[in-house]
């Protein structure tokens, strides 16, 4: 039985973007943590910032500064004390991070899966089809499968992409399963089968970081980590290390837990989807030399116009 370590009139800031998706996300850390210790959620009051890369809409993540423009705002408010805990998606979260930091939590992970919006299937695409994305992993992919598509970068939020594709900017598009189902926008569009479209690492999982020396916070957030999402997630960003990826560099991972083990493929792309090198290993739990290993055996056989997207600081 779980005991009740914090009383009721303690309270705690949770800082977060002021994104539809991201307030979606804190207000579900939010009631999970109140439910947990058997607080009024009052007590968790959440304060957002509008991120730099909430603010710049017409540019490619990776021209105007990479995943830093995610979390630089609350980094600088959760490092002042402004806030005790900031809560990510899991994949906006660089590779590398300060180690003032500490992840106090990972949230039960939803749906991993890619859904595209316009079209039944990647095959069901019409020729030549103009599909938005701004992730070089889903622009690979798509080239990958269908080198006869064009892609165009779409930026925004869910609600933004929509109305970019309703607008007829592009025949189709991608967005996560898990943030339409958290804006409770189930039943929109097709979700691609994850075993043959991987998805990007750390996708359908809330981070939730604090400060490293913060033990009131860590014991707090304790009560919500879940240890399998845990574990696949910090897996996940072992092989993101170990391949020295950044924003520019297309990888594809799916991780799953089977009994105390992880079973990990992971592909990486050339930008243009015309290369591709993939790859499998299962490790325990907790193991972080398991990815490493699979990192250093896709870099040693991905070819140049792969090779070169890697090998650079984790981003």
């Amino acid at each position: 039985m779980e005991t009740q370590t914090h009383t009721p009139n303690q309270t705690f800031r949770l800082g977060t973007r002021r994104s539809p998706l991201a307030m979606a996300q804190a207000e579900e850390a939010r009631d999970r943590l109140a439910r947990a210790h058997g607080i009024d959620p009052a007590h968790i009051e959440i304060v957002a910032v509008t991120a730099s890369g909430d603010r710049i809409q017409d540019r490619a993540l990776a021209e105007i500064g990479g995943k830093a423009l995610w979390t630089k705002e609350l980094d600088a408010w959760l490092a002042a004390g402004e806030i005790d805990f900031a809560v990510h998606s899991a994949k906006d979260v660089e590779t590398l991070r300060p180690a003032q930091f500490a992840i106090g939590a990972v949230l039960e992970r939803a749906d991993v899966r890619d859904v595209l919006i316009g079209a039944e299937s990647i095959a069901a695409l019409p020729q030549g089809a103009v599909v938005g994305t701004s992730a070089p992993r889903r622009a690979a992919q798509l080239l990958h499968a269908r080198p006869d598509c064009t892609v165009v970068t779409f930026r925004g939020n869910v609600a933004t992409r929509l109305a970019k594709l309703a607008a007829g900017e592009a025949d189709a598009t991608f967005l996560a399963a898990a943030g339409l189902a958290r804006l409770g926008e189930h039943g929109t569009g097709h979700p691609l089968d994850e075993e043959r479209w991987l998805p990007a690492p750390g996708q359908a999982a809330i981070l939730i970081e604090c400060r490293a020396d913060d033990a009131r916070t860590r014991d707090f957030l304790s009560a919500i980590d879940d240890a399998p999402s845990r574990a696949t997630v910090l897996a996940e960003r072992a092989l993101l290390a170990g391949l020295g990826g950044n924003c520019h560099s297309p990888i594809a991972v799916l991780t799953r837990a089977e009994g105390d083990q992880l079973a990990m493929r992971a592909a990486l792309y050339s930008p243009d989807g015309a290369e591709h090198v993939e790859g499998e290993a299962r490790f325990a739990a907790g193991d972080m030399q398991g990815p490493a290993n699979l990192a250093a055996d896709l870099l040693a056989r991905a070819v140049p116009a792969i090779a070169v997207h890697f090998g650079g600081p984790g981003g």
